[in-house]
């Protein structure tokens, strides 16, 4: 299996350097700054670099607040730079975390579908609002892969951002030496999941979910597990128990009103674990996503006989700006800062590759036979085992048939948008849009629905031809 290897040159642990894109964020940012606080074996200065660079001076106050907390064990500077190259020039770790502002971009990704009668349960990944996403994203990740090329070839790039898939795939195409993952915490939680059935089904106290031992594989947000192990025991049987005899609640449409936008009663995922065989490792909001049935509604209460809620625009721009109200909230000493476990890998992930400790977790990157039958190249999403300087991805097999249709129509869109994006070609985008599992309505629909999209982001859609665009004459 190929391996991304770093370059001959060993980092110091104690004089690292992080260059964070997208440190103005609500939320990553201080993810990072809580993870890096409670670690002594690293030690260094991150840089902080956002587009809107105020907020990412007040990250930088964030971090100085928190490393003078008095259980701060880290040790760290936090400076926030105006520039990409100011931000990326010889950084040791780059830590992509960026997204447009949801008022203005995700708001129309999906209120607009949804006059089509398109629903979108996150509206991130696929769909009208994972395409549109995409294609603000791409020009973006070529600027950033670009800049790494030229000041930091080296470093090892973590990517957060979504499309996660498409983001990452757009890294190696514009820098093909790259050293770049994506990590997502979705399979976290089918771990957490294997480990309550091992409390349920065996009497044993619930373990911790890094316990789990599993074979992860698919793409970001419809990967699937098919071994799954907890000291030595089969956890693969309990699941087929679980499927015999659960009975999630019964919910009709509209009587889910008081429950959390990101409820999951797992009732996709033992419905397509029943079509396939196969355990589906993300949650049911994303899963709904990647295939027409589910979502094939009249209205949005329908979603909630599958135990789950669509995640409104409203909801988007207030957790916007609830991130940036609980920021100032610290800073300015009306809430206190503790210290938790953030359940992320980050740090670890970089400990490990600082030589510090191995360690085996899901990452997406480029495809060089981990999956069998999945193109090579693609991103995909397997266990990767992290070690000095090192990422080398884990054997994990292919799929049933029918299954590996359904994904290999997804990388097909995302390679098409890729393409797409590169030529700045709408109509090709287009091609991509229309063949999207959620674009259900007729293709003279679709096309006023990808029109009205664009008039609504236009000044977010970077690079893109306009002018030849045949899509925009009809």
């Amino acid at each position: 299996m190929h391996t991304l290897d770093g370059s001959a040159v060993d980092t110091d642990p104690s004089h690292i350097s992080i260059a964070v894109i997208g440190g103005g964020s609500r939320s990553w940012a201080k993810t990072l700054m809580n993870d890096l606080g409670q670690t002594t074996e690293m030690a260094g200065v991150v840089r902080l670099y956002d587009v809107d660079y105020e907020s990412a001076t007040q990250n930088e106050q964030l971090g100085c607040l928190i490393q003078e907390h008095p259980d701060a064990v880290g040790d760290w500077e936090y400076r926030a730079v105006e520039t990409l190259s100011e931000t990326l020039d010889g950084a040791d770790f780059v830590v992509c975390s960026t997204q447009d502002p949801p008022e203005e971009t995700m708001v129309h990704d999906l209120d607009v579908p949804q006059q089509y009668g398109i629903y979108q349960t996150v509206g991130d990944t696929v769909g009208p609002g994972g395409t549109f996403r995409a294609m603000r994203a791409i020009p973006q990740y070529r600027e950033i892969a670009s800049a790494i090329r030229e000041y930091c070839p080296n470093a090892w790039v973590i990517n957060y951002t979504n499309p996660m898939t498409v983001c990452t795939q757009t890294l190696y195409e514009e820098f093909p030496e790259i050293k770049a993952m994506g990590i997502c915490h979705e399979v976290y939680g089918t771990q957490g999941f294997l480990a309550s059935l091992v409390e349920k089904h065996l009497e044993e106290d619930q373990p911790p979910r890094n316990e789990i031992d599993i074979n992860v594989k698919g793409v970001n947000h419809f990967t699937w597990i098919d071994e799954a192990y907890w000291r030595g025991k089969n956890l693969m049987s309990l699941v087929e128990l679980e499927a015999e005899t659960y009975d999630p609640p019964s919910y009709d449409p509209g009587e889910m009103t008081d429950e959390s936008f990101y409820t999951t009663n797992h009732e996709v995922t033992f419905d397509l674990y029943d079509r396939f065989n196969i355990l589906p490792a993300a949650g049911d909001r994303h899963l709904a996503e990647f295939v027409p049935w589910y979502l094939d509604i009249d209205h949005n209460e329908e979603i909630h006989r599958w135990g789950i809620r669509l995640t409104p625009s409203d909801h988007r721009r207030e957790h916007w700006s609830k991130g940036e109200s609980s920021r100032q909230a610290l800073l300015q000493g009306e809430e206190s800062f503790d210290f938790r476990e953030s359940g992320e890998e980050m740090v670890d992930i970089m400990r490990a590759l600082l030589g510090i400790e191995p360690m085996k977790t899901n990452a997406n990157v480029p495809n060089q036979g981990q999956i069998s039958d999945l193109p090579i190249g693609a991103v995909v999403e397997t266990n990767v085992l992290f070690t000095n300087n090192n990422c080398t991805p884990l054997t994990a097999g292919g799929f049933p048939p029918v299954l590996r249709n359904l994904i290999g129509r997804n990388i097909t869109n995302q390679e098409t948008l890729l393409e797409a994006s590169f030529e700045g070609d709408l109509d090709l985008a287009f091609q991509a849009f229309l063949n999207d599992p959620l674009v259900t309505i007729d293709t003279e629909e679709a096309s006023q629905l990808f029109i009205d999209l664009i008039e609504q982001e236009r000044s977010y859609l970077m690079d893109w031809d306009f002018d030849n665009a045949a899509i925009l004459d009809s």
